[in-house]
């Protein structure tokens, strides 16, 4: 008798959760079907303050709408946070058909069945853009990774926007473009590619058959949670983010100068414009490089953040000017720092004597500001042959006396190795105090001694090393760009370690960067080309994939809150490449713990 009111109970309980936000997902059989992501999102947004062109008012309070994802587990079950408002849910699972279902129906069993695809074309189109990219250019692969890195860091190559058929003259017209926005396309390959991108995606679309199957989804997504707030729109770029020690995490609009200060737990939100500084241009130094780009505000372009921990000032890295940008997320007030040489501040990071350490990327140095006396000390990197070092040399007369607003080496052959702009990208400083840099086109990384000014050139054995960050023992990780893998590069032991990204079709990946979640020792890595994120456990060597909810998700950096859960941020540009069209800031806990 006690076990029948037990099962009795058990029943009621269900019930009563179904009614609440618990639902069952089944296939056309009528059976429990696990591993379906199911999306919920609000009927009707929360309504913004917007009157800032388009914007959410500078320094005004706005109440963003949570988007919530879950998996359903083997059972089919998946219980949705309990929010206030309307909702609909949308089922999405590889090998089946999407299904929105509207609030009216969302009780009803029968809406939460879905369907198997059948169609080649349709299961095409829900795969990401890495299976996509996995079928170009065959027998090619030199050509495919050069692509792949010079074409695909801004957006996918994959999504539906790029692989559309298209004449060989319109992506002639677009490959300039891309070069003009500063993708280092050897001039070989600007001709060779345009006819070979529009008989392969023709083949492609005629037997969307050939894409293959994605990486498989685990069981342990039934565990994870996913958060998405939408900000900015298709004309943003929100490129960096930062959680700070104030519990907030701070996103930099890239294309609007804008700084987004973001409670993710509730969505609420405020934002605040960076001003420009007397004399900038639209554009700032390189006001020829989105001069056909439909909606910017960008005088100074917001790249990189980091908190200094002396007192949790935001300094930032602005791209487009010769100059450091220091926030203070207390009194909301900007200062700016200028130099007097060095060009396009890049990636950022601090030491443990509160100096901010960031690279030029344009100058081919690195730079200092020691915050204690206010100065900056540029330290520079080797050339790897003359004529490099004139071009990059000649930089400032292009920007300043001819007022191009473009580089030197835009207006130049150029050549498979990209003589002229070798590129120090990412940054770090490991816990002995040395700085380490990731130099994307020469295949190096280097590391430069505080103390003594002295740098040191390492080749790495992948192409394209573009972030790196340090583990708690003082290990190096980096994501290598077109290989689909990441290295660890140990400089105790100067010994370097391969490790292939967990993706299918294998070596199809282009991770932009990493992070490494010190305290669990685990590396997370942007999954830029497959719609993910991608988790290492460094003890184990064990790989986990966590798809996102959105097609064409790129992101371009990860971070971390104090109880384990993973941000990122999807900065496509332009935004208009994503699903919905809508950038957001995502919040992934691998445990569920953000239900």
């Amino acid at each position: 008798m006690k076990k029948q009111w037990a099962a009795a109970w058990l029943l009621m309980g269900m019930a009563l959760c179904a009614q609440a936000a618990s639902f069952q997902v089944t296939g056309p059989d009528g059976k429990p079907l696990g591993l379906v992501m199911v999306t919920r999102t609000a009927t009707e947004p929360e309504k913004l303050d917007a009157t800032d062109n388009g914007y959410a008012a500078p320094g005004k309070l706005q109440q963003g709408a949570l988007e919530h994802t879950r998996f359903s587990n083997a059972l089919g079950w998946v219980r949705l946070p309990d929010v206030p408002g309307p909702y609909r849910v949308r089922l999405r699972k590889p090998g089946y058909r999407d299904s929105l279902i509207e609030p009216p129906v969302l009780n009803l069993a029968a809406s939460w069945r879905m369907q198997v695809e059948t169609d080649a074309r349709a299961l095409a189109e829900r795969r990401p853009s890495n299976a996509w990219t996995s079928t170009l250019l065959p027998g090619r692969d030199d050509l495919r990774k050069e692509f792949m890195a010079q074409c695909g860091f801004c957006h996918q190559q994959g999504s539906s926007f790029m692989r559309r058929d298209r004449p060989a003259e319109e992506w002639n017209t677009s490959i300039q473009r891309m070069v003009r926005y500063g993708a280092r396309l050897s001039s070989e390959a600007q001709k060779e590619l345009p006819a070979l991108l529009e008989a392969h995606w023709k083949e492609i679309n005629a037997h969307p058959e050939k894409v293959p199957a994605a990486t498989p989804w685990a069981p342990a997504l039934s565990s994870v949670a996913i958060t998405e707030l939408p900000i900015g729109d298709r004309f943003s770029q929100m490129h960096d983010f930062l959680q700070h020690s104030n519990g907030k995490v701070y996103v930099g609009d890239n294309l609007q100068d804008r700084l987004y200060e973001i409670n993710t737990t509730t969505g609420a939100y405020t934002v605040y414009r960076v001003p420009p500084q007397p004399g900038d241009q639209l554009g700032g130094l390189l006001a020829g490089r989105l001069r056909e780009f439909p909606k910017h505000e960008t005088y100074q372009g917001i790249h990189s953040l980091v908190e200094a921990p002396a007192d949790g000032h935001i300094f930032i890295t602005p791209s487009y000017q010769r100059r450091l940008i220091e926030f203070d997320p207390k009194t909301k007030a900007f200062v700016t720092h200028p130099m007097d040489s060095g060009f396009y501040p890049h990636t950022v990071r601090m030491d443990g004597k509160n100096r901010v350490w960031f690279t030029l990327a344009l100058s081919n140095q690195i730079a200092m500001f020691d915050r204690s006396n206010a100065k900056f000390t540029t330290y520079d990197l080797p050339f790897r042959s003359f004529m490099e070092k004139l071009t990059v040399k000649l930089t400032p007369f292009f920007f300043r006396l001819i007022g191009w607003g473009m580089p030197v080496t835009n207006w130049v052959k150029i050549d498979h190795t990209s003589t002229g702009v070798p590129l120090p990208y990412g940054i770090e400083v490991t816990p002995d105090g040395k700085v380490w840099i990731a130099r994307l086109h020469t295949d190096e990384i280097a590391s430069l001694d505080p103390d003594s000014g002295s740098i040191t050139m390492i080749p790495t054995p992948l192409k394209a090393p573009r972030r790196l960050r340090s583990d708690r023992e003082g290990n190096l990780w980096i994501a290598m760009f077109n290989e689909s893998a990441i290295l660890r590069y140990e400089p105790a032991k100067a010994k370097f370690t391969t490790f292939a990204l967990p993706v299918v079709p294998v070596g199809s990946d282009t991770p932009y960067s990493l992070n490494v979640d010190r305290k669990r020792h685990q590396v997370w890595v942007n999954g830029t080309n497959s719609d993910g994120v991608h988790r290492l456990d460094i003890a184990s060597g064990q790989w986990t994939h966590f798809p996102l909810p959105r097609q064409a998700t790129f992101t371009r950096d990860v971070d971390f809150t104090n109880d384990g859960q993973v941000l990122l941020a999807n900065g496509s540009f332009p935004s208009w490449h994503i699903e919905d069209f809508q950038p957001t800031l995502i919040r992934l806990a691998p445990d569920g713990a953000a239900r």
